[in-house]
């Protein structure tokens, strides 16, 4: 299964970004054979407006089942679910730490955004 997790930097020992749409990075893990890479996402860091919208779009296009974040907004949240993506929220510690939690059933699947539209 591949799984994004938001991040602040771009290996398995960075901290996991409690915001979706303004976090530093995305870390694609594939569980089954323990490949990951980090895809940039800087353009939304600063952005006005449509930072969480914008991050869920290139999420999904990196091929992810889930993805494991601090907290999720709304409009990404639509996002990602239209896109048939499972969201954690509540992810916390490394990624790698998140990551092994999702494997041993421990992060609960998100039914709903966690926090309002520009949280920061």
């Amino acid at each position: 299964m591949r799984i994004a997790v938001s991040t602040s930097g771009q290996d398995l020992e960075s901290m996991v970004d409690a915001r979706f749409g303004r976090c530093s990075y995305f870390l694609v893990a594939d569980t089954e054979t323990g490949e990951c890479h980090a895809v940039s996402n800087g353009v939304n860091l600063n952005s006005a407006q449509g930072a969480g919208i914008q991050a869920a779009q290139k999420v999904s296009g990196q091929g992810v089942e889930a993805v494991i974040t601090g907290h999720c907004g709304p409009k990404a949240f639509r996002v990602l679910r239209a896109a048939g993506i499972k969201v954690y929220s509540g992810g916390e510690g490394t990624a790698a730490q998140a990551l092994e939690k999702f494997k041993q059933g421990l992060l609960e699947e998100a039914q709903t955004a966690d926090v309002e539209g520009h949280w920061s």
